[in-house]
């Protein structure tokens, strides 16, 4: 019940109250945690020294119990908390010195998408983990693509996060020994399209334009020959024709073959004087719109 984890929650502990029942916390209690460590354990099993841990965080609990276990028996390796960008809930809290609940997030990251962090797990977390890091849900997107692609593994988005990471961080493990915990393949087939979609725009290859179009015929060939690159193509279009007026607007969407096209599709609108407006995500128009 509920459109977030924090409604569910609240939800689930007055079903307990009401029947009798024993609510079993996600991530915010010790036993939970302990459990979570059991993962720590099994990594060290199979590898005596790590330089870099690369690891999940939505509410801490993972963090909290593989950290513990690493600053125990591994305490030279370099732990790295990873969180959606759009779900910052334990950053907030290493900068607010407790943890804080924030008013909106982006859900999309679902399997790490919490609007607080644990009480018990901050207080944990900022002892054993050594930096918290942002990811960009593209980033993510992007990641699980090329799991797929290349490695034929599939992984949800929170499970993406920690190798989603290593791009930002190049240099520093380079010659070294990484370890990334993939938390989870829960990914359901038909968010493909939206991964896909993510992905591209993240990437630059896809963009979205309020185009003006003359109402006469031919003005739209004009468009796809003047103004489009070889490699450009039209994945979206919409257009209603209106009556008694020189212009009609469309919504066109633009996947290009390679990143630095754009600017050559920009100069291109420009050059010939097409009226048009760029849809940018963080326009109220993209999400209605796109």
């Amino acid at each position: 019940m509920g459109d977030s984890y924090e409604e569910c929650a609240e939800a689930a502990i007055e079903y307990c109250k009401e029947n009798n029942k024993t609510f079993i916390p996600p991530y915010d209690n010790y036993k939970v945690i302990e459990g979570q460590a059991t993962v720590g354990l099994e990594i060290l099993e199979d590898l005596t020294h790590i330089d870099y841990l690369f690891v999940p965080v939505g509410g801490g609990g993972l963090a909290s119990g593989v950290g513990s276990y690493f600053k125990t028996f591994s305490p030279s390796t370099k732990i790295i908390g990873v969180e959606p960008a759009g779900a910052p809930s334990m950053s907030e809290a290493f900068k607010a010195g407790h943890p804080v609940t924030l008013n909106h997030i982006e859900h999309f990251v679902d399997g790490a998408s919490v609007n607080r962090a644990g009480d018990i797990t901050y207080s944990i977390c900022k002892e054993v983990l050594n930096e918290m890091h942002l990811v960009d849900e593209g980033k993510v997107c992007t990641t699980i693509l090329k799991l797929y692609n290349e490695d034929a593994i599939v992984v949800e988005p929170a499970g993406a996060l920690s190798i989603a990471a290593l791009d930002d961080y190049v240099e520093d493990i380079k010659g070294k020994n990484v370890v990334c915990i993939i938390s989870g393949g829960n990914n359901d087939i038909d968010r493909m399209q939206e991964i896909k979609e993510r992905s591209l725009q993240y990437e630059g290859l896809k963009h979205y334009f309020l185009i003006r179009f003359a109402q006469r015929p031919g003005a739209l060939k004009e468009f796809v020959s003047q103004v489009l690159g070889p490699t450009d193509d039209i994945t979206r279009f919409e257009y209603i024709q209106k009556n008694n007026k020189e212009a009609g607007p469309a919504l066109v969407g633009i996947e290009l073959g390679s990143k630095k096209d754009y600017e050559k599709l920009k100069n291109n609108l420009n050059h010939h004087k097409i009226n048009y407006t760029e849809l940018k995500k963080d326009d109220n128009a993209f999400g209605y719109l796109v």
